[in-house]
């Protein structure tokens, strides 16, 4: 048997959610959709809230492979147990709630931007988050540069604790726009 490897004109969705997907997304380029460029505006501030739940952190440290016991508070068979740490009780892995931070720059009330890649990333870690926790992820829009005839947006952004008002987490991101 004898397998050719596939060209680009190849690709086709394979399902029928995919198919739905790719036709609304041709279809939002042929109705000119906004790029991300287009909406937003320097000094954009967006805030989500995220509970900190052991079942979130114990999903998130199993989909990458971290299994610091410093993170998981739960053991087999006995849902959740207190976790341990140099900080106390177990802490959330350190990158997790970046991983939250897409869907706040993204308006969830607007459509989603069209072209949009996220090119520089730089996170500074202040203080470990205890699982259990509630933070807020605050992003703002800090900046809008062209690059070699690129668009870019700079975001912001802090992650906090609702109730004390520690800061957890510093981060600045770019986002290249069509």
């Amino acid at each position: 048997m004898t397998r050719s490897t596939p060209g680009t004109g190849d690709l086709r969705p394979v399902s029928p959610i995919q198919e739905t997907q790719t036709r609304r997304f041709i279809a939002g380029l042929q109705q000119g959709a906004q790029t991300y460029w287009d909406m937003v505006e320097i000094g954009d501030e967006l805030f989500r809230d995220l509970h900190l739940s052991p079942e979130l952190v114990v999903l998130y440290a199993d989909g990458v492979e971290d299994f610091n016991p410093w993170y998981e508070a739960w053991k087999m068979n006995t849902w959740q147990i207190p976790g341990e740490s140099p900080f106390g009780g177990a802490i959330v892995p350190p990158l997790l709630v970046s991983h939250f931070v897409l869907s706040v720059q993204f308006d969830h009330t607007r459509p989603f931007a069209i072209g949009s890649i996220h090119t520089y990333h730089d996170s500074e870690i202040l203080a470990p988050i205890p699982v259990g926790r509630t933070v807020r992820i605050t992003t703002r829009a800090a900046d809008k540069f062209e690059k070699r005839g690129r668009r870019y947006v700079r975001h912001e952004v802090i992650v906090t604790d609702i109730v004390t008002d520690t800061l957890y987490l510093r981060e600045t991101r770019d986002i290249l726009s069509l």
